[in-house]
C-alpha cells in the first residue's frame, strides 16, 4: 500500500499557535534554578562546539523534568512493531437489529395510561402503559421486554391499542457498523477480522469485529454490505451518524518503527525529536517506509533503542522555533 504521512502531522501543525501561552509557562517552570548561566565567549563557544563533531547546538531543544510533564511530553524507545495492512471502508451506525423488539398488547382494549416517552430509558420488566382488556375490564401492564431506550410510542391515553406495535424498545448497547464493500475488495475481508472504526470527525474511536458479510449485492451501490459489531457501553455511538473503518487484513512487523504521533513536519522534511544521554532534544529527519494508523518504519535516520518524544512532539517543534527566532534577534 502506498506510504502516507499521517494525518497527525497536519493536525499538531494548525496546534502550534496555541503553543504560545503554554511555552511561556513552560518557561517559568525552571524557575531561578534554572536561569540562564552568563554568555560565553566567543573561544569558550568554539571550544564547546568542537567538543561533539557535527552537533548543532541551535538544533538542540532543552526541558527539564517539571518542563516535559507539563507539556505531557511522553518518551519512548524505538524498535521493532506492527505495521498493519488495512482497508478503508466507509458506513452509517446502525441499531443492532438483534435488539430491537417492537412492544404490543397483549389483549385489545382502552388505554388508560402511558409512563414512557421516546428517549426515556427502561429496564426489563418495567411498565410502559396501563391498558384495560374490553373483554375483562381488568387492567393490565404492557411491560419493556428487554433494558433500553424507547425509540418509537404510539400509544395515548384513551385510544384502542389494537394489534398495532405501541412501543419500540432498543438496546443500544452494541450496535452495527454497515459499511460499503466493493466487489474488488470481497476477496480480502472474512467474518472475525477486527475493524477500527472513527466517528466522521475523529473525535470517536473504537473496535469491532466483522460479523457479516452480505451474499448479495445491492444494485443501486453497486456494493456489498460488510457489518461490524461494536460495543457501545456509554451509548457514544448514535444511529445515524457517518463513520470510516478501517478493516485490519493483516500484520508484518517492522524491525524499527516510530508511533506516528512522534512525527512532526520540518523544512519539508518528516522529524521526529531524539532524546540525548543529557537530557536534551534534537530534530532528526527520517526516511520512512510502510505505515498504519498507529506506527511509522523507519528506514533511515534513527537506530533501535534510540529514545524519541512520543506525545506532544510538536510541543518541541515550537520551542525550538521561539529558540531559533530569539537567536536570529
Amino acid at each position: 500500500m502506498p506510504n502516507e504521512l499521517p494525518h497527525t502531522i497536519a493536525m499538531n501543525n494548525v496546534l502550534l499557535p496555541v503553543l504560545a501561552t503554554l511555552l511561556v509557562a513552560l518557561a517559568a517552570c525552571g524557575g531561578a534554578d534554572n536561569a540562564p548561566p552568563p554568555a560565553a565567549s566567543a573561544e569558550q563557544h568554539a571550544a564547546e562546539t568542537h567538543t561533539e563533531p557535527g552537533h548543532d547546538p541551535e538544533s538542540r531543544v532543552e526541558l527539564n523534568a517539571p518542563q516535559l510533564a507539563a507539556a505531557g511530553i511522553a518518551i519512548a524507545a524505538a524498535g521493532s512493531a506492527p505495521i498493519h495492512e488495512t482497508l478503508s471502508l466507509y458506513g452509517a451506525i446502525e441499531p443492532n437489529a438483534e435488539r430491537v423488539l417492537e412492544v404490543t398488547a397483549r389483549f385489545p382494549g382502552v388505554i388508560r395510561r402511558v409512563t414512557k416517552k421516546i428517549g426515556d430509558p427502561v429496564t426489563p420488566g418495567e411498565t410502559l402503559a396501563l391498558v384495560e382488556s374490553d373483554e375483562s375490564l381488568q387492567t393490565y401492564a404492557v411491560s419493556a421486554p428487554l433494558g433500553g431506550i424507547v425509540t418509537a410510542r404510539n400509544a395515548n391515553p384513551g385510544e384502542q391499542s389494537g394489534s398495532r406495535a405501541l412501543f419500540t424498545v432498543a438496546d443500544l448497547s452494541t450496535v452495527w457498523v454497515e459499511l460499503s464493500l466493493f466487489p474488488r475488495d470481497l476477496a480480502r475481508v472474512r467474518t472475525g477480522q477486527r475493524v477500527r472504526v472513527k466517528s466522521s470527525d475523529g473525535a470517536l474511536s473504537g473496535e469491532g469485529v466483522l460479523v457479516y458479510v452480505a451474499p448479495i449485492g445491492r444494485s443501486t451501490q453497486q456494493s456489498l454490505s460488510a457489518r461490524v459489531l461494536l460495543d457501545n457501553p456509554q451509548r457514544n455511538w448514535a444511529p445515524g451518524l457517518y463513520v470510516s473503518a478501517e478493516v485490519v487484513l493483516g500484520a508484518n512487523v517492522a524491525p524499527l518503527a516510530v508511533r506516528n504521533s512522534a512525527l512532526q513536519m520540518q523544512d519539508g522534511k518528516v522529524i521526529v525529536f531524539v532524546q540525548h544521554a543529557d537530557g536534551d532534544f534534537e530534530a532528526r529527519p527520517l526516511r520512512l517506509g510502510r505505515s498504519d494508523d498507529e506506527y511509522s518504519e523507519v528506514l533511515d535516520g534513527l537506530a533501535a533503542g534510540e529514545r524519541y518524544a512520543s506525545d506532544n512532539s510538536f510541543v518541541l517543534l515550537s520551542q525550538q522555533g521561539a529558540a531559533g527566532a530569539e537567536h536570529g534577534h
